[in-house]
């Protein structure tokens, strides 16, 4: 194992650990030396921490919901106590309520926020105290990773997922302002999408041909990748946002400007508005929204191309 690879000394936190794309990252980190705190809601966690231990790495189960500000907190505190720091935290807790915007419910919506987006920015805050207090204690730099889930969901504006897609969105948003904040500290914040054949998305993707003898859509896969963006190797990679499944990562452009419009006295008028927008949008198709659709024609794996679940 290269040194630039290997996590050996390191210390990680991974929500929703307990099983599924959690799961795999918290054996996937463990693997390459990491030492790892192991979330989940239920029992679970302890059963990977068990998994863990048995392949000869060091883990500790942390109980409860993400959801809960406080939480970030404890599983700092976890990682200091029991192993003597922090260098990686995997943001992967969440859940599903999928309904179309009509019949969704505040339940519906507050559930799925509460724990992909709230989860994620209530560990990274606690986390991001951690490595800033660290850093001035050190006189420079330290070592940071973190790693947060998106879902292609944001990207295409599933329709019936608004608050799942709307999560996701916020994901990536919180992940720029991480990389921004804490860049100087040491610190590299990123975000995948992920797809993954999990007990969350059981039903959605038809059978995967397998590669190697691994389902195309193995969880494994995108496991791998998030150990490489842990690792020291990924130092110059930060405030970026990755489609990962199958045999591929796909790196995601920024947004560009795709057309300017200037009033030509300075301020326009509903009139000049109409003037200059409307022959512009006269004939566009109805999939050429924000939405990044092209991003569908990745999907070389044979299954089907779902709301993407990440």
């Amino acid at each position: 194992m290269g040194s630039n690879t290997s996590l050996a000394g390191r210390t990680a936190v991974v929500t929703g650990a307990g099983a599924g794309l959690g799961r795999c990252e918290a054996l996937a980190l463990a693997e390459r030396g990491a030492n790892v705190v192991v979330n989940d809601v239920g029992s679970a966690a302890e059963d990977v921490v068990v998994e863990i231990k048995r392949l000869g790495g060091e883990a500790v189960a942390v109980t409860g919901d993400v959801g809960d500000w406080s939480m970030g907190d404890r599983l700092v505190q976890a990682a200091v106590d029991t192993f003597g720091g922090l260098d990686i935290v995997v943001n992967n807790a969440g859940v599903l309520r999928d309904k179309m915007l009509f019949n969704l419910a505040e339940s519906d919506w507050d559930d799925v926020v509460r724990v992909h987006l709230r989860g994620h920015a209530g560990v990274s805050r606690a986390a991001a105290a951690y490595w800033r207090a660290a850093s001035k204690a050190a006189g420079g730099p330290v070592y940071g990773r973190v790693v947060n889930t998106s879902s292609e969901a944001f990207l295409f504006g599933s329709a019936g997922q608004p608050n799942y897609a709307a999560a996701k969105a916020g994901i990536v948003a919180l992940t720029l302002s991480t990389a921004q904040g804490l860049a100087r500290y040491g610190v590299r914040a990123n975000a995948i999408c992920p797809r993954a054949r999990t007990g969350m998305t059981a039903g959605v993707f038809a059978e995967g041909r397998a590669a190697g003898g691994l389902d195309i859509l193995a969880p494994e896969r995108v496991a791998t990748f998030v150990s490489y963006l842990a690792s020291p190797a990924s130092e110059k990679i930060n405030g970026q946002v990755f489609v990962v499944y199958g045999d591929m990562v796909a790196l995601m452009a920024a947004p560009v400007v795709e057309r300017k419009f200037t009033a030509e006295s300075g301020a326009f008028s509903v009139e000049e508005l109409d003037a200059q927008l409307t022959p512009h949008f006269q004939d566009r198709g109805p999939y050429r929204t924000y939405a990044a659709y092209s991003v569908a024609e990745l999907d070389t794996t044979g299954t089907q191309n779902p709301a993407a679940q990440g």
